[in-house]
């Protein structure tokens, strides 16, 4: 049988993605998995910054990428065929899968979706953004009631999921994102305290209204001039989580450093960055503990559903232009 892959074509390396930086081609996949191993077709596909990252081979963190290799990806698969006592004929399972739209593996590394929960959640709240929120938050920023958490790149999928958790460990929550339809969706649904528009409103004065105590928790997602203005409100004792740096994704260069640094020693504050990759023997119980959440009704999240295999390298762009609403998905087939 036939399958469409997207290929790497090119390293975006300093620059903006292009459509010439993906090659589409078809391929011969066989109709009958080898012994331990199974048949599966690809539902939907999950997006994330990293990606690019991944592109450069500026992430050491994973292996590099070759051109003409798969475009590597997260996904949701339902077997069609299986050899495997690892994957079950019919049912649906989260993993690595590429960018393809029909993949034989051994079932390493792939979850069984949640039974209540939207398939797609494991792409999102359950899947690399939720853990990647809760790690950070919990594991670095050690949140503690009645503290101020801002977080900036708020309204993507790991930053409204950062807000939430701030609110569930009884700190006060306040998002920086674009434009007011996102800020607004954060105060409204997702239950944060205060927004920052950082397209129409003064950051550093909005911080100072909004934070008179200081900042105790900075998780950051964006880096650059927003980094630089969180931490000039600090206050004593600060956990600075350092977890993405979308502002650097389209140079492919890191930023100059943060003129207010020296903060980190007149407030005697931390910052780190991490890994979430490095809790993973963790992961199942924290799912369980998200997925609780949910169905609890304390922990809201938004998929941005594009449509058609075709739309792949689009999907991704979606990402950097801020087109997206919550994490960033495209289903392939029903």
């Amino acid at each position: 049988m036939k399958t469409r892959q997207w290929l790497l074509n090119d390293h975006p390396r300093g620059r903006p993605l292009k459509d010439s930086d993906f090659r589409l081609v078809e391929t011969e996949i066989a109709d009958e998995p080898a012994p331990g191993r199974a048949l599966a077709q690809v539902l939907w596909l999950g997006f994330d910054p990293a990606q690019k990252g991944w592109m450069e081979n500026v992430a050491d963190y994973v292996a590099p990428m070759a051109l003409g290799d798969v475009m590597r990806g997260s996904g949701i698969v339902r077997v069609v065929k299986s050899n495997t006592p690892r994957l079950k004929e019919g049912a649906l399972y989260a993993g690595l899968t590429g960018w393809t739209e029909w993949l034989e593996t051994d079932g390493a590394g792939f979850e069984p979706v949640h039974p209540d929960l939207p398939p797609t959640a494991m792409l999102s709240v359950l899947g690399t953004t939720g853990l990647t929120a809760w790690c950070g938050l919990f594991k670095l920023g050690e949140p503690r009631p009645g503290d101020t958490v801002v977080v900036s790149g708020a309204a993507g999928a790991t930053g409204s999921t950062v807000g939430q958790l701030a609110k569930v460990a009884g700190a006060r929550a306040i998002g920086i994102a674009g434009g007011p339809e996102k800020c607004r969706w954060l105060v409204e649904e997702a239950g944060y305290d205060a927004a920052i528009d950082y397209k129409a409103e003064p950051v550093r004065a909005r911080l100072k209204a909004l934070c008179p105590g200081g900042i105790d928790v900075v998780f950051d997602n964006v880096g650059g001039a927003i980094l630089n203005e969180m931490l000039g409100e600090i206050a004593t004792g600060a956990r600075v989580v350092i977890c993405g740096g979308i502002s650097r994704y389209e140079t492919g260069t890191m930023p100059a450093g943060p003129e207010n640094y020296f903060n980190l020693v007149f407030r005697r504050a931390t910052m780190r960055g991490f890994i979430v990759l490095d809790w993973a023997s963790e992961f199942p119980e924290i799912r369980r503990r998200l997925a609780g959440l949910v169905q609890d009704g304390r922990l809201a999240f938004r998929i941005d559903e594009q449509q058609g295999f075709e739309q792949a390298p689009a999907t991704l762009m979606r990402l950097f232009s801020g087109a997206n609403r919550g994490k960033q998905v495209l289903k392939l087939a029903d």
